[in-house]
């Protein structure tokens, strides 16, 4: 009798299960498919292919513009492509998670609503782009929001991934936090400066240079910041291992960003994969401190569920 309850319950535990991994898997996708639509939307930036479809949401009226296609117009309409199916990506999710809902942790479906609501913001912004002739302020909205619905993605799937936490973080969960802030901070900054063409107008005119220098020196926040976070990851004990590789990521991905972007600056932005690089290992740092900093979290809730669960049983 105990064994066909045991077998009743572990069969009820897996249908729970599928929905969670079926959404846990789509979210991963959609996350690396976010992450190279903003490599390709800095392509196409860089590329001067902003306004390379002079329509929107078309392409020179057609959906596939066979006979105006060329690089440029490659570049714009691939950007639309991706950023579609991620829009329907982003729908599927938000369906499956309130029909499951059951099924899933209660924050799951307003989480995927508060996804959907960002990228429909985002379409809209990327039609403004078009229709208002690259605005600057628009064009980082636009950059700014993608990274938002990037790091909502992440938060989600990392939320949703079997984690036992150690219980020895300390501080590491605010100071991944903050790094995490700072991180995208430096990013609009960065966006600015690219839809402004700060450096190019720095190095031909002396102008815009207040700009560039802004995000040049606000690099020094996020970099101590995410240090801070590799250091006391390196002296915290029996930290958990996927923190502890996440850290070192995080280093790893620090030292390599600011290396392209002091290439790209002594270069002048000559260098198209070089910028395009320098901005899609931003989000990818953004996006490694976004994940450490929700594993850090869970594990210091784990702690102190068990210290309530503890004083529960001596009561």
């Amino acid at each position: 009798m105990n064994e066909f309850v045991l077998e009743q319950q572990n069969e009820t535990a897996a249908e729970q299960q599928k929905p969670k991994d079926m959404i846990r898997r789509l979210v991963w996708k959609m996350s690396i498919a976010t992450l190279i639509l903003m490599a390709i939307g800095s392509a196409t930036r860089v590329m001067n292919a902003g306004l390379a479809c002079p329509d929107w949401p078309l392409c020179y009226g057609e959906l596939v513009p066979a006979k105006q296609m060329n690089l440029q117009v490659f570049l714009e309409w691939f950007h639309r492509l991706d950023a579609s199916l991620i829009g329907l990506s982003a729908i599927a999710l938000f369906g499956l998670s309130w029909w499951h809902r059951r099924a899933l942790p209660s924050w799951l479906p307003w989480a995927s609503t508060f996804a959907l609501f960002l990228i429909v913001f985002q379409g809209i912004l990327g039609g403004l782009t078009v229709t208002e002739l690259l605005r600057f302020d628009i064009v980082t909205a636009h950059m700014g929001t993608a990274l938002l619905f990037f790091t909502s993605l992440l938060i989600i799937g990392i939320a949703l991934i079997p984690y036992q936490g150690t219980g020895n973080v300390g501080k590491l969960p605010w100071l991944g936090l903050i790094a995490t802030i700072l991180v995208y901070a430096q990013s609009l900054l960065g966006a600015l400066v690219g839809s402004r063409w700060a450096l190019h107008q720095c190095f031909g005119g002396s102008q815009l240079c207040n700009v560039m220098y802004s995000h040049i020196f606000g690099l020094v926040p996020p970099t101590v910041a995410t240090l801070v976070v590799v250091l006391i990851s390196w002296r915290t004990p029996a930290l958990h291992p996927a923190l502890r590789r996440l850290a070192n990521m995080a280093g790893g991905l620090l030292i390599l960003q600011i290396l392209l972007g002091f290439a790209t600056f002594r270069l002048h932005l000559q260098v198209e994969p070089l910028t395009v690089s320098h901005q899609a290992i931003g989000a990818t740092l953004l996006g490694t401190l976004v994940a450490f900093t929700v594993l850090a979290l869970r594990d210091w809730a784990t702690v102190g569920l068990t210290a309530t669960a503890t004083n529960t049983q001596m009561r």
